[in-house]
């Protein structure tokens, strides 16, 4: 295979985001994320558009990644708030964007000094939740805004394949590619699932043929190799040193078993039972809970909480987990597992892309997928691989329809429906839904 050239996938969405923010230097810009979900070229993305359409030189602009060894001399706050402070263009906004900030111990006093002088803007990025979420508001005194981003959505994702000419996609027309009803995006979604979400796939596979329709997705030895080195990172780097970890077994048996059980309601204390029985290895459930919170503050796994929409009340039982990357559940398992629950977790994790609040619902005796909520307004979807059966469709449907307010409601499915609404609840092709048509 030939080595992939360096090519940057536009994320636009991210782009405006920073651009709102831009030149109020009084707030400090925060990017959270997965490890090589983007962040960095992402800020490289948005340092050519401030050139490009501002009018800004490079020389306003700084650039640190810690963990990069030639910023090495820079992890002591003091000697990176002066470098910084000696760079500067005087009468002029500067631009400084700090990778991986989580490595410099105390960057909160540098990070508070520079951003009273009056003309430097900040953007940073780091890995770990923790460290850029509750305990950032004290760090800040409250003066940031945080743009969570993740790997590419389906959107991105095709946009790149077509851009970069991937595989058997580069003999396909626009019209096929670009055609949400067309067979090929089967095999392209596949391809998003097996392969992963993560930018740097789409480079390796560059050159790949890897998107045959009507055949089963092989995961490139490239993108195999990538991801495992991606995650023994997450694993050894920011979950084992952090935590101090010691008994690496079990905290691989951990994550697999979550892994193995995305979109399932479950709680502490079940998982430790059912790590016991099904590995024999008796483990604390105080021992689950903290190996959680390190995959959840690594944007590893997310924890959706249940809601209670008659009652209108948030529920502390019996939560969800789902995975950041597919692409990494397949690396972990070796196979597939259960498609329905695979769909779930590309939904939710396309809710969190849009904007919104993500619950599980649960209305009666019934459950309702997610309660996705947003600038006061309230939407519930209900996800499910195929409603062809009258039996599973009229179960989806009940659900919806037993929720008594007047809130939009949706079901998600990969089949192509024969009826657009029923009582109001819009029935939805998942292609069209993630592709925005």
């Amino acid at each position: 295979m030939n080595s992939a050239s360096q090519t940057f996938i536009a994320r636009p969405d991210y782009i405006a985001q920073l651009s709102t923010w831009r030149d109020k230097n009084e707030i400090i810009k925060v990017v959270t994320g997965i490890r090589r979900c983007g962040k960095s070229t992402m800020f490289y993305l948005y340092q050519l558009d401030l050139m490009m359409h501002f009018n800004v030189l490079p020389a306003q602009i700084q650039q640190i990644n810690f963990e990069d060894a030639n910023y090495s001399d820079l992890l002591d706050w003091k000697k990176l708030h002066d470098h910084i402070l000696n760079n500067v263009v005087p009468d002029k906004m500067n631009y400084v964007f700090l990778d991986e900030i989580q490595n410099v111990e105390h960057f909160e006093k540098a990070i508070n000094s520079l951003r009273i002088k009056g003309n430097i803007d900040i953007y940073i990025t780091g890995s770990n939740s923790r460290i850029l979420s509750s305990e950032l508001a004290t760090m800040l005194s409250g003066r940031y805004i945080t743009i969570h981003m993740q790997p590419l959505s389906f959107s991105e994702y095709v946009s790149a394949y077509f851009a970069e000419g991937v595989g058997s996609w580069t003999a396909r027309t626009r019209e096929s590619v670009l055609n949400p009803r067309s067979r090929d995006y089967i095999a392209m979604f596949q391809d998003y699932l097996h392969n992963s979400s993560f930018p740097y796939t789409v480079q390796l596979l560059k050159f790949t043929d890897v998107s045959i329709p009507n055949t089963k997705p092989l995961v490139n030895d490239q993108v195999r190799q990538f991801l495992q080195g991606l995650f023994d990172t997450i694993v050894l780097k920011d979950v084992i040193e952090r935590k101090k970890i010691k008994d690496v077994s079990r905290l691989k048996k951990v994550i697999k078993f979550m892994f193995d059980n995305i979109g399932n309601e479950t709680s502490i204390l079940n998982i430790a039972k059912l790590l016991e029985k099904d590995s024999g290895v008796k483990i604390d459930p105080v021992t689950v809970e903290s190996y959680l919170e390190a995959f959840i503050d690594t944007f590893v796994l997310y924890k959706a909480d249940r809601y209670d929409i008659k009652g209108k009340q948030y529920l502390k039982t019996n939560s969800k987990y789902y995975v950041a990357d597919i692409g990494l559940r397949y690396l972990l398992l070796g196979r597939e597992g259960d498609t329905g629950h695979i769909l779930e977790n590309i939904v939710y994790l396309e809710l969190l892309r849009r904007g919104y609040n993500v619950y599980v619902g649960k209305v009666g005796t019934r459950e309702v997928d997610f309660v996705a909520t947003k600038d006061g307004v309230t939407e519930y979807y209900q996800v499910s691989q195929t409603v062809a059966n009258q039996d599973t469709l009229d179960r989806e449907l009940r659900s919806l329809d037993e929720i008594d307010d007047h809130n939009s409601k949706f079901l998600i499915t990969m089949d192509r429906p024969l009826q657009e609404s029923f009582k109001g609840i819009k029935i939805i092709n998942a292609f069209d839904w993630l592709l925005d048509k």
